[in-house]
């Protein structure tokens, strides 16, 4: 009896009788989306591994040999390509709903700084997958993100070298990034545990903006059928993905074995990682360009820590609400940049999107103390023509 209280008991309390806010709505189902699609990575991965040959004149075989001889070897290999894409957009959107309604301020600080730190594991998990097809794309997208790394001084090359177990991009290097990406899924399970004892710690926000629940409902059957309806829809929409049309968010070029001597004329990452390297490539210098890369990280770590806004909601605060607008619409516009040729007017382009990424950051402490200073001049305001009414009525 012990035992099972101590295992069941806190799954009841989370998900059963948990008290949530009675106005949350669809945007708030986007942390389910990305539970479910971790859990079909995980599994999908755990069989794609009985098939996977880790070495350089094996690898890409392997998978050619899992989509055409093994029996529904393509359904897995679709379910955990498209499944990758999947997890990022239901991510990127918690991401913005996060930030449209002020759910990175005080109290969820840590909620906020754990939800990016899954962000950045994802990111590694994926570039570290996209190598293991050992495709031309991804050969030599991972000869150039892991040669960033020389820009530190001193022991930049020393790290190098390290990642590579070698002096090139070779089997060792297969062989490491292999071990690490079947071992980062549960990493990140772990992290999204964490994750969510923290929410349930601090509580749901809401779309009124107040962290406490003045009209809580139990979380169950109320937000469980609702969940598993839009569950049902995503589900649908990922398997048209799947069985219709698999290949639209990948790359034709990673289905061609790798080739260290033939260069392809334009380097283009996987769609998921082209904000992060639209701001890489936007600044002609190597190691200026990975700063920028690092802090672009960094700033959403510390944005909860930026300022602390007069109210949580930015529906409340229409400058900082435009602002984040901007901000969001920018990310996409830099995503597209991030997949255009090196030339004018993209180059252009590009580092005025970088600006705006940064910018945001900054300008942000400015809009809502503008705010804030007008929402009091407007309250002192009222107060005057309310005290001027009183005495005339007197």
């Amino acid at each position: 009896m012990r035992a099972f209280k101590t295992i069941f008991l806190p799954i009841y309390n989370s998900g059963i009788t948990y008290p949530a806010p009675s106005n949350l709505n669809y945007l708030y189902n986007f942390g389910i989306y990305a539970l479910i699609m971790l859990v079909i990575q995980i599994i999908t991965g755990i069989f794609l591994v009985m098939y996977y040959t880790p070495h350089i004149n094996l690898a890409f075989e392997s998978v050619e040999h899992l989509m055409r001889d093994v029996p529904y070897g393509w359904l897995l290999r679709y379910l955990h390509a498209n499944g990758a894409s999947f997890f990022f957009i239901v991510v990127y959107g918690h991401i913005t709903r996060g930030l449209i309604y002020g759910s990175y301020t005080y109290p969820r600080r840590a909620l906020w700084v754990s939800g990016v730190i899954i962000l950045l594991l994802m990111i590694i998990t994926a570039f570290l997958g996209y190598v293991l097809v050992w495709g031309q794309m991804s050969f030599w997208a991972a000869t150039v993100i892991t040669n960033l790394v020389s820009v530190i001084p001193f022991v930049g090359n020393n790290i190098v070298t390290w990642l590579w177990s070698g002096f090139s991009v070779d089997n060792p290097t297969l062989n490491k990034f292999f071990s690490l990406h079947y071992l980062l899924p549960f990493v990140i399970l772990a992290v999204v545990a964490l994750h969510l004892l923290l929410l349930h710690s601090t509580g749901s926000t809401n779309p009124l903006g107040p962290s406490f629940i003045v009209d809580g409902i139990p979380f169950h059957p109320y937000y469980t059928i609702k969940d598993g309806l839009s569950v049902i829809a995503l589900l649908g929409i990922f398997l048209v993905f799947v069985f219709y049309n698999p290949n639209l968010l990948g790359h034709p070029d990673n289905y061609i074995p790798a080739d260290s001597s033939q260069t392809p004329a334009h380097i283009v990452p996987e769609w998921y990682f082209l904000l992060f390297y639209g701001i890489l490539r936007s600044i002609p210098n190597k190691a200026l360009g990975v700063v920028a890369l690092l802090s672009s990280i960094i700033c959403l770590v510390a944005l909860p820590f930026l300022y602390k806004p007069f109210s949580r909601n930015t529906m409340n605060k229409p400058l900082v609400l435009i602002l984040t607008l901007i901000f969001i619409s920018n990310a996409i516009v830099l995503s597209y940049l991030g997949a255009c040729p090196l030339e004018e007017p993209y180059l252009s382009l590009g580092q005025l999107s970088t600006e705006v990424y940064f910018a945001y950051f900054l300008i942000l402490p400015i809009a809502d103390y503008i705010e804030r200073k007008g929402v009091r001049f407007f309250i002192i305001g009222r107060r005057k023509v309310t005290q001027r009414k009183v005495r005339v009525l007197r």
